[in-house]
This record gives C-alpha cells, sequence and structure tokens, in this order.
C-alpha cells in the first residue's frame, strides 16, 4: 500500500480543529501546529493541543509564537483593556465584527503552516475554520481561503503542491460535535473558553456556542463550566 500523504493541521486545542484533525487523521499523516499569540487562555490551549496530540500520537508537532499579535492588540483575546464580551453581550465593531475578532490572525497561522509544510513535504493544510453557526470572523470564510491558495502557489518552490482543506467550514456547530463522536475525536481534551483555564466560564461567546452546539446535537459536553447555557 503506498504511504498516506502528509498534512499540516492547525490544532488550537478547541473542539473545531480538535474534529478537523480527526477527519484528517483518516487519511494523511499528521503534523500538527499549535499558534501562541498572547491570547488570554494561551497556556490552557498549548495543554489542549497537547493532550489531543498524544491522543492521535503524533511525534511531528510544532508550537509557534506570534508575540506581535499582542502587540498589536485591538482583540478582546489579547487586549487586556477590552473585556471579553459575555452572556451574548452585542460588542462588535461598526461592520459587525465581533470585538473577540483577532486583526488577520489566520494568515499569520496559515503563513507559518506553509513554511513547515514545504519544509516536511506536506501536501495538505487543514484548518478548522467555520463560516456558518460561529461568530462571523471575516477569516473563516471559504472566499479566504481560496484566496489564500493563490497566494501559496505564487509563492512557493515550483513543485511544490499545497492545498488547503477546510472541512468543517460550512457545517454547524452541532454537526461538528455530532461529526467528533462519530469519529471517535477527543472532545473531553478540547478547550474552547474565552478569559478562564482553570474552568470554562460558560458566558464568553465561545462557551456559548460550544454549549449551545452540544444541546442542539444531544450530546454530553465532556467539560465543566462555572455557568451553564441557558435557551
Amino acid at each position: 500500500m503506498a504511504e498516506r500523504p502528509k498534512a499540516v493541521v492547525l490544532l488550537s486545542g478547541g473542539m473545531d480543529s480538535c474534529v478537523t484533525a480527526a477527519i484528517a487523521n483518516q487519511t494523511h499523516r499528521l503534523g500538527l501546529l499549535h499558534a501562541s499569540y498572547g491570547q488570554r487562555t494561551e497556556r490552557r490551549e498549548l495543554r489542549a493541543f497537547e493532550d489531543v496530540a498524544d491522543f492521535y500520537d503524533v511525534r511531528e508537532r510544532l508550537v509557534v509564537r506570534f508575540d506581535a499579535l499582542s502587540q498589536i492588540g485591538g482583540s478582546a483575546l489579547t487586549d487586556k483593556n477590552i473585556d471579553v464580551p459575555e452572556c451574548g453581550e452585542a460588542l462588535r465593531s461598526d461592520s459587525g465584527i465581533p470585538i473577540s475578532y483577532v486583526p488577520f490572525r489566520n494568515a499569520h497561522f496559515l503563513s507559518a503552516a506553509v513554511s513547515w509544510a514545504e519544509v516536511i513535504g506536506a501536501t495538505s493544510i487543514f484548518i478548522g475554520a467555520v463560516a456558518e453557526d460561529s461568530s462571523g470572523y471575516p477569516d473563516c470564510r471559504p472566499e479566504y481561503y481560496r484566496a489564500f491558495e493563490v497566494l501559496i502557489r505564487e509563492g512557493t518552490r515550483p513543485e511544490t503542491k499545497i492545498e488547503i482543506a477546510t472541512p468543517v467550514i460550512a457545517m454547524r456547530k452541532s454537526e461538528i460535535v455530532r461529526r467528533g463522536v462519530e469519529l471517535g475525536a477527543p472532545l473531553d481534551r478540547t478547550w474552547s473558553c474565552y478569559q478562564a483555564e482553570d474552568e470554562a466560564c460558560g458566558v464568553c461567546d465561545s462557551c456559548r456556542l460550544r454549549q449551545r452546539a452540544f444541546a442542539d446535537a444531544e450530546v454530553r459536553d465532556p467539560i465543566a463550566y462555572r455557568a451553564q447555557f441557558a435557551r
């Protein structure tokens, strides 16, 4: 049998990226990349990354830092002067983008992934971006990834062939939960909270989206929360 192709999977440690890794693991050998950028829960997210990587027994791991993103600020995730929205607070810009959006973050992550993929011979980059039923970040749209593939073609060696795979981008969060359960993904090892590292707050936008997803999927969420989502 031919050896499976290699893929770089961007793994934050959250639910979406964990299920994306589970999907990629069906067809590819995994290299897992984690980015720390001064986010409020970076230590807890790194632990989740290592736990998921251990579950899949992936030895090829890369942790990169993007400290400039916290220095730039402009996001509730990286700027301590901006509160994380709670309980559905509509803290958005004039254009409707959530204040938790980290400006152009995914371009930094993808650039590191492309560099690493070109070095290790990976032919795909998997990222757990979600366009529907999510927070509405502009760098999670399908058009964004199609444009980035053009950039990859123009900016790498002629023999380099790297595609971007976004297997959960059109799924609802509840569908992602069900797919994760179907694949046996270690959802109990993931972390989604934007502001707490010991016990998930349950009131930030990410916690509420996650709790709603598990409720809609009729699956018990395996992590603990300080506050439970109420419909």
